[in-house]
């Protein structure tokens, strides 16, 4: 993992990019994250209703919401649809990771963005955990707790995808 945020870093500053360029893996956007569309018949509310139920129900605390929609409004922005990003944490299990290596907390809390497409459809989204889990070398221990947390926010953007209250 450490060699692809170096590349990056590398890419970013302008130095060596042929050689960076060369040895990147080569990901599309869609390949980082999760996207799930609320079925038919499940309102924005309801998948959020569903979303913060399962989190409860998985020990997955909501630790901040934000509401970027009514700062759109508010800066009077053209075409402000919804756009809201809620972040879930189970503490304990962050605390280790943030104990194992300090760079972890860029990834804490786990974010799942909910957002209306222009054509009114609801979509959430999410960084792809899985990613994570693969990029990364843990002690077993770790490995275990970061993959629970991996089922933990499948089960919560799924529940909320489907409505599932």
């Amino acid at each position: 993992m450490w060699r692809y945020m170096l590349i990056i870093i590398t890419l970013w500053a302008g130095g060596m990019a042929t050689n960076a360029a060369a040895t990147a893996p080569s990901l599309t956007l869609n390949q980082l994250v999760v996207k799930m569309a609320i079925a038919d018949g499940v309102s924005m509310d309801e998948a959020v209703d569903s979303m913060k139920l399962r989190a409860n129900q998985l020990n997955m605390k909501l630790v901040a919401h934000q509401p970027l929609s009514q700062e759109f409004k508010a800066l009077n922005l053209p075409d402000a649809r919804r756009t809201e990003i809620f972040q879930f944490c189970d503490a304990p299990i962050a605390k280790e990771m943030i104990d194992f290596e300090i760079i972890f907390a860029a990834f804490m809390p786990c974010r799942i963005a909910l957002v209306e497409d222009k054509a009114g459809k609801g979509w959430l989204i999410m960084m792809n955990p899985e990613f994570f889990l693969t990029m990364v070398t843990l002690p077993e221990t770790l490995q275990q707790k970061a993959t629970k947390i991996r089922d933990n926010l499948m089960q919560i953007i799924s529940a909320a995808a489907q409505g599932e209250l």
